[in-house]
């Protein structure tokens, strides 16, 4: 059995009266590309700075690589890799100028420093746009830059938050191919935090936070298909709460009031469907159905809609 790249042990983090994560276990295994997903508000970031050693273990236990994050912090930061979600380009420096900079960082002079950086910023595409200043890059092509200068070092561990902020859908496409070479040519073990769906079924496997909580973990795949069947969402203008419990007397799954409409999942979806409209029919706005998503997921580990307003994740 390999080494877990990232082992989590009854984590748990507090600002103040605020948890930000609440016992939190879990393991990642070398070679996986991980995804921690979440609203804003879930804990993402908090977890972030834990793995990446910017803050200091409250409760719990991490080992990172195989070695301690509370007592061999050094030793893990010689191993991992970060790209953060702030840009940390200089943008008056060149490209070329900012990869010295990052070898520099690690301790990298000479013939093994010009190695490095021509081998990440040709793996990364971005050779031909060494001498461009920062500042005159897209948004697509600074993230591969920040990527090559997180993987100058040559890390086992890449960590990376919120890393296609800013980017458009292209230039999202694009991350995700460079972080399946970066993991098929190198072996690195890649974990991300993100608040968008789609780009979490890219992932091995993701780990879905709410409130600091753990709420399910599992391939993609494998968690929509927990859900049990196809999810059903009906709008109305009228009392969502009495609709709801109309729809009780009609179905057995469970019918959960999200704002304005009601949801459940049942395998007979399109079987019930004649059934409620009959019924509901001079109630109903709309009625829609669709295969399980992340969205379900959440909505059906939660009983809470995803989008929704709610304080940042800064923490």
């Amino acid at each position: 059995m390999s080494l877990a790249a990232i082992s989590i042990e009854n984590v748990s983090y507090s600002y103040g009266a605020r948890r930000a994560l609440n016992d939190l276990s879990l393991q990642i295994e070398a070679g996986e590309i991980f995804v921690f997903l979440g609203p804003n508000g879930g804990g993402k970031t908090t977890l972030f700075r834990l793995l990446s050693t910017l803050a200091p273990l409250q409760a719990g236990k991490i080992d990172l690589l195989g070695f301690d994050l509370a007592s061999q912090r050094d030793q893990v930061r010689r191993r991992i890799g970060v790209v953060f979600q702030s840009p940390s380009l200089d943008k008056k420096l060149t490209v070329a100028e900012n990869m010295r900079q990052q070898s520099a960082l690690y301790g990298l002079s000479g013939a093994a420093a010009r190695e490095a950086e021509d081998r990440m910023m040709r793996r990364l595409g971005v050779i031909d746009r060494a001498g461009d200043l920062a500042e005159q890059l897209s948004g697509g092509l600074r993230r591969r830059v920040e990527l090559a200068k997180g993987m100058i070092h040559r890390p086992q561990l890449l960590l990376l938050d919120e890393p296609s902020t800013g980017l458009d859908p292209g230039a999202r496409s694009s991350l995700w191919e460079y972080l399946q070479r970066i993991r098929t040519e190198q072996g690195v073990t890649i974990v991300l935090t993100t608040h968008l769906l789609e780009e979490a079924e890219k992932a091995d496997r993701i780990a879905i936070l709410d409130e600091g909580t753990l709420v399910a973990l599992d391939r993609p795949a494998a968690l929509k298909a927990s859900v049990g069947g196809d999810s059903v969402t009906i709008t109305t203008r009228g009392d969502v709460e009495a609709l709801a419990g109309q729809l009780r007397q009609i179905v057995t799954e469970e019918v959960r009031v999200m704002e304005s409409a009601v949801r459940f999942e049942s395998a007979d979806a399109s079987q019930l469907a004649p059934r409620i409209m009959q019924s509901l029919g001079d109630q109903i706005e709309s009625i829609t159905f669709g295969k399980p998503t992340l969205e379900d997921v959440f909505i059906d580990k939660t009983g809470r809609q995803y989008w929704r307003e709610e304080a940042s994740d800064g923490k």
